[in-house]
């Protein structure tokens, strides 16, 4: 175990890929213990063989096929008519927003990405100062992963033996509270007096076009999350729907989305697909190493450290994910643990659902935590300002999505009520 974890964090430090990071520590620890390398190939085979994770495609491609069909303005529009002008309206407009788009990417990089470019670059023309508008959308882009549909979470099922419409379910009501987390900063940044009043307009005849395009958009998710709990089709089915619902928004609807734009968003998807498997299957043989190296009887050991305290054991469990995820990413960071600590906490009575998304949450606050969260450089390049200054408006924010953290371990059914509601279990 002590090979692995030394030669992972050497290839971590000298700046290799993740999946080949991962993947060099098991052969190092594969040669150090004398095992044939042939057991690479099968445990990269059998990280891949999954039913699940032919879901994770089909959310990429449709991802990037709405991205592209020009939906990110129409969302923009539709929140700005929600929340209307008030205090501080287009940073509150920028939150549902991302609550909207989080619905369709999938991705906290896509969500910044798309978002970051009108409100990082926009918010300051009405008197926000860019570096709190950056860190106001990298803070909401969290939301990304969390609420349904979410690659990460497909990936997730796969690792954790869980079922993905079950997750689906869980993100929505923390994906909704993070969103009023963010939200909750901006209140009170605005009480202080300290935000301006939207000046936008928008003409009255152009409100019944911009909601209607708007919930046009946002049908993409119901569809998948209703289809799937009638029965219609399975969620790996409902990728490959989702798929042909959003080339079917984007050519026949919206008409924004040409055969260039179509196959752009294929070669997009499969490169970062591509990326994607080849990092499951790099973890899967670090964990097969673990599995040779007594993992099992840390857990055990786990087990009765914590033993009657589950609470005290998630929080143990935040606190470390916190800190994994100043190195790395959210990804990485499950497909490694998840099927490490799954089986204590359910050795210690947990709901799935609730550790399941605590782990989620947390691991996605990686991307977000400097200082190397992969959002932090996106959006420092987008708004052309300083990790320094970025991080200066970053931390009440993510304080805020902390305590929410805090309230999930306290309260089990904000993760695991709708699940239970829906599907009764």
């Amino acid at each position: 175990m002590t090979i692995v974890l030394v030669a992972l964090t050497f290839f971590l430090l000298t700046g290799l890929p993740i999946a080949f990071a991962f993947g060099l520590a098991a052969v190092v620890s594969l040669l150090w213990e004398g095992y044939d390398l042939l057991n690479v190939v099968s445990k990269m085979f059998a990280g891949l063989d999954s039913f699940v994770l032919m879901a994770a495609p089909f959310y990429i491609v449709a991802g990037e096929i709405m991205n592209r069909g020009g939906i990110t303005d129409r969302l923009i529009h539709l929140s700005r008519i929600i929340v209307g002008r008030i205090r501080g309206g287009t940073a509150y407009a920028a939150i549902v927003a991302a609550v909207m788009f989080s619905g369709i990417s999938g991705t906290a990089v896509a969500d910044i990405a798309a978002l970051g470019q009108i409100f990082i670059n926009g918010m300051p023309k009405e008197g926000y100062s860019k570096s709190f508008a950056a860190a106001l959308v990298v803070a909401a882009s969290v939301i990304g992963p969390i609420i349904p549909p979410s690659v990460i979470m497909v990936l997730y099922a796969a690792v954790a033996d869980v079922s993905v419409l079950s997750l689906f379910l869980a993100g929505i009501v923390p994906g909704l509270l993070l969103g009023v987390s963010v939200g909750a900063v901006v209140f009170w940044r605005g009480l202080r007096g300290e935000l301006p009043i939207s000046d936008l307009r928008i003409e009255r005849h152009e409100v019944p076009r911009i909601a209607r395009d708007g919930l046009l958009v946002l049908s993409l998710p119901g569809f998948i999350v209703l289809g799937t709990l009638s029965g219609a089709f399975t969620p790996t089915e409902a990728g490959g729907c989702a798929v042909l619902y959003a080339i079917f928004l984007g050519a026949v609807v919206f008409r924004t989305l040409d055969r260039r734009g179509l196959m752009e968003s294929m070669r997009s998807s499969a490169r970062l697909t591509a990326g994607l498997f080849l990092m499951i299957a790099a973890v899967e043989i670090a964990n097969y190493m673990l599995i040779l190296a007594g993992i099992g009887e840390w857990t055990a050991g786990l087990v009765q450290v914590f033993a009657g305290q589950p609470k005290l054991f998630m929080l143990a469990c935040v606190v470390a994910f916190l800190i994994i995820g100043l190195a790395l990413d959210a990804g990485p960071a499950l497909l490694l643990l998840a099927p490490i600590l799954m089986p204590v906490a359910r050795s210690m009575g947990i709901d799935d659902m609730q550790f399941s998304m605590i782990m989620i949450v947390t691991a996605t606050m990686g991307l977000v935590s400097p200082p190397v969260g992969i959002c932090l450089f996106v959006a420092c390049k987008i708004g052309n300002i300083t990790m320094r200054q970025l991080n200066r408006e970053l931390w009440p924010f993510l304080a805020a999505e902390t305590v929410l953290i805090l309230l999930m371990i306290l309260v089990p059914e904000i993760s695991n009520g709708l699940p239970r509601l829906i599907r009764g279990g």
